[in-house]
């Protein structure tokens, strides 16, 4: 069985939610060509899309592309088929070939690009080197018969209610007296209609996270016995997980930055990195952001970190970061092909788990457009 394409977008977009890209319109992500109201048979993961790539989606009989860097960035004015573009947009029209991108959502989100980078290169206990948000947090509270209380917890629970901090299935429960008169035709679990019904209830409260929040309810509204179920849910002033750019944390162990370097050259599979800094300092703490992140070595350093990985770095920033007192590792902007094989891996993972017979490809094309002499 093959999925829609809003199918694989929402488990793209479980992945890496869209409400964490920058919250402004210059980061392009979403449907950027193409329909989702189709089948999906097989998704071609990509870096960048260029011809290269266009030709081996066609050549594998792609029905979509899921790309980090957006194929249209700026308004178009014109789509001319003989410009280098043009011809992309044309190709993969002509082929039917969707392109969806993730981007800064991508880098933001947990478990996502920048979590990757931080565990290949042996970064613990990582924080985000700039936080951008808080996710808004929730107080549910649900009033349940006390012989169905344990079913609605643990649904709720279940869910993913409950987290604080490093803690989970927090929640809190207060035996009391519910009354209710059932009105004519309804259908109640507990008394009979006309009648005012007294219940020895169980008022549960916990917290829900609001990028779970309708999960929760729909899990607890399917567990609840009762035909109308009472519940409130109150936002909270409390913030709940961080989320933010690039990863800081402590380096598994210690090493000189020469050291280091080659850690990074290896593990991103890279053929050549730039370093600014001291080859024989040594470095306990680090930093990573992929991508173009340089600018940001003051955030890194203000996080404890020794070092900072990052691409595209520039002569007068790196002048600045040495005068700071942090180094910088360049493995280029390239290094984010590390998302290829995790995306694919997690697309894999969900067809699976919903028994879709749907085929994730890591693209095999360097969009590397440098060449090392």
């Amino acid at each position: 069985m093959f999925a829609k394409g809003q199918t694989v977008i929402q488990w793209m977009e479980q992945l890496a939610p869209k409400h964490l890209a920058y919250p402004d319109d210059r980061d392009r992500i979403g449907l950027q060509l193409g329909t989702l109201q189709k089948e999906i048979r097989t998704v071609l993961v990509a870096l960048d899309v260029n011809e290269e790539v266009v030709d081996e989606a066609v050549r594998i009989g792609a029905d979509l592309i899921i790309a980090h860097h957006a194929i249209i960035f700026r308004p178009l004015k014109s789509i001319q088929t003989d410009s280098a573009a043009g011809k992309v947009y044309e190709r993969l029209i002509k082929h039917d070939i969707a392109v969806y991108i993730a981007h800064t959502n991508l880098d933001n989100a947990e478990w996502g690009m920048n979590d990757w980078m931080a565990e290949a290169l042996g970064i613990r206990n990582t924080v985000p080197v700039e936080e951008t948000q808080r996710e808004p947090l929730y107080k549910l509270v649900v009033f349940v018969p006390a012989t169905h209380a344990d079913q609605v917890r643990e649904a709720v629970l279940g869910a993913g209610a409950g987290a604080i901090g490093n803690y989970s299935h927090c929640s809190f429960n207060v035996a009391g007296t519910g009354t209710f008169l059932p009105q004519e035709g309804t259908n109640p679990f507990l008394g009979s209609a006309g009648k005012l019904e007294q219940a020895e209830e169980v008022r549960i409260e916990t917290i829900v996270p609001q990028s779970i929040r309708s999960s929760v309810i729909q899990a607890m509204l399917k567990a609840h016995p009762y035909e109308e179920v009472a519940y409130d849910l109150y936002p909270l002033d409390l913030k709940g997980k961080a989320y933010g750019l690039g990863r800081a944390g402590k380096l598994e162990k210690e090493m000189t930055l020469a050291a280091f370097s080659q850690v990074v050259k290896n593990k991103l599979d890279v053929p050549h990195v730039r370093v600014v800094g001291d080859p024989d300092r040594i470095v306990k703490k680090a930093a990573v952001i992929g991508g173009s992140g340089s600018r940001y070595y003051q955030a890194a350093r203000f996080r404890g970190a020794d070092v900072l990985v990052t691409g595209d770095v520039d002569y007068h920033t790196a002048q600045d970061a040495l005068a700071a007192g942090i180094a910088l590792i360049d493995p280029g902007h390239n290094a984010e092909k590390i998302m290829k094989a995790k995306v694919a891996d997690w697309l894999k993972a969900q067809a699976e788990k919903h028994r879709y017979d749907i085929q994730a490809v890591a693209s095999a094309v360097d969009t590397e457009p440098f060449r090392f002499m």
